[in-house]
């Protein structure tokens, strides 16, 4: 599912133009982000929490080369499941 997706299901769902809809999801979407970049975790209770999570810098090998490398910090974003989805996703 892409966001264009997401937002047409919700409309079916929901008594609101499309437009609103398309409006809402952008905007909660842009403080999840907002949020995880300040480093704060985002907890959706039932659904899951985004976490930002730091890697350090570590050795790597150059996968043509062979040589041993230095592969910078850096940081993703993890996602643990809520209770209520993990139940879903395992019926």
């Amino acid at each position: 599912m892409n966001k264009k997706e997401l937002i047409d299901e919700v409309t079916e769902g929901v008594d609101i133009q499309k437009q609103h809809v398309r409006e809402v999801i952008e905007h909660t979407l842009e403080v999840i982000m907002k949020n995880l970049v300040k480093g704060e975790k985002v907890n959706l209770v039932g659904f899951g929490s985004f976490e930002p999570r730091k890697k350090h810098s570590r050795e790597g090998r150059d996968p043509v080369t062979h040589e041993v490398i230095q592969i910078a910090p850096s940081t993703h974003v993890g996602f643990k499941m809520g209770d209520q989805l993990k139940k879903r996703i395992r019926q």
